[in-house]
């Protein structure tokens, strides 16, 4: 069953990884919900995505896109459990960060988007972390992250990690390999 690293903060519950439920005390007190992306979040990710300022847009999917199709939403919230895990956090229903990971080879690549007012409180480090459980439990051994390289932020919660990192530049990218 799948369970969080326990740490200062944190509560879970242990469930298959499509039911698994976390929460997270944030860097300002907030408590956030973090639990399996579900096929019923379709809306509440269109929101989140439309509420993204461009930049942030950008940073995620490195080009300029405004909207999700109906194919795309079904794609985000409808996974293959043998293929794929993506989290939500959540403050009551609206969804203020995503994290997933999906495989590829022997690794996974992890990808993370986070509400600009909610940036800066940890979202995508305690995301990360939970990722982490769910992939080792899962046999995954890297992540494998592709980065703008202005993206400061996202570079820092690799860092802080404490995961063994090595980052390449490929084509206009930073490619950041992590052992799991």
């Amino acid at each position: 069953m799948p369970r969080a690293a326990p740490t200062p903060g944190c509560a879970w519950t242990a469930a298959p990884i499509s039911e698994y439920r976390a929460t997270e005390k944030l860097r300002d007190g907030t408590v956030a919900t973090l639990r399996s992306i579900r096929p019923d979040d379709k809306e509440r990710l269109l929101r989140a995505f439309r509420a993204l300022e461009p930049e942030s847009v950008y940073r995620r999917v490195f080009s300029a896109k405004s909207d999700l199709s109906a194919e795309e939403l079904r794609r985000l919230t409808e996974l293959d459990p043998g293929r794929e895990a993506a989290l939500v956090a959540t403050l009551e229903d609206e969804i203020i960060g995503v994290g997933r990971y999906v495989v590829a080879g022997d690794g996974a690549e992890v990808a993370f988007t986070v509400e600009e007012d909610y940036q800066g409180l940890g979202i995508a480090t305690r995301l990360l972390r939970h990722l982490v459980t769910l992939a080792r439990k899962s046999g995954i051994r890297e992540f494998e992250a592709f980065v703008l390289p202005g993206n400061s932020a996202m570079l820092g919660v690799f860092e802080r990690s404490g995961l063994a990192a090595r980052v390449s530049r490929q084509e206009g990218q930073l490619r950041v390999k992590m052992r799991l």
